[in-house]
């Protein structure tokens, strides 16, 4: 099945990393996939440590992509869509899948639309995988299973407090 967490609120990769966490807490294999981030979240520290998870982080990351040339988007593209190939080919090893950011780099055509969808359509009924992000696609929102918004009312971001970590990665 496939769970949508989405939205400009706090807790979309929290959210995903809690069910990662309870499924190896029932004997799942989890492949953990980080799009838009460096590999230095705190979840990755524990995560990594599990012997049911396996954390995939491309190794391409250049940052905002406000701040991105269009080189190194092109270069992001590819890294991202070989990343979408390695997980087509090790999916079958896991029980649960999470492409945390993966709404943001469909969003601006970081990541094979196609291959995405494929991933979703053809395991949906066999695994469960997890998508975050901000803005979700109309495609992405007709294949979930489960759909959570998480909507920001108020963030200390708004009064100029930058993230901290173990809180906001």
């Amino acid at each position: 099945m496939v769970h949508l967490y989405y939205g400009n609120g706090k807790g979309k990769t929290t959210a995903a990393c809690g069910l990662a966490v309870r499924a190896v807490g029932s004997g799942m294999r989890v492949l953990w996939v980080q799009f838009f981030k460096d590999g230095s979240s705190s979840e990755n520290s524990v995560l990594t440590f599990l012997p049911q998870v396996d954390v995939l982080i491309p190794k391409v990351f250049y940052g905002w992509l406000r701040d991105m040339t269009e080189e190194q988007k092109e270069e992001t593209r590819k890294c991202y869509s070989s990343v979408l190939q390695d997980v087509e080919k090790r999916i079958d090893g896991y029980d649960l899948l999470v492409l945390d950011e993966v709404i943001f780099a469909h969003n601006h055509g970081l990541i094979d639309h196609e291959m995405l969808m494929d991933i979703l359509l053809k395991n949906k009924m066999e695994k469960e995988i997890i998508l975050t992000g901000r803005d979700t696609a109309p495609e992405i929102c007709k294949a979930a299973d489960y759909m959570t918004e998480m909507k920001k009312i108020k963030h200390p971001f708004d009064l100029g407090v930058t993230a901290r970590k173990g809180i906001e990665y």
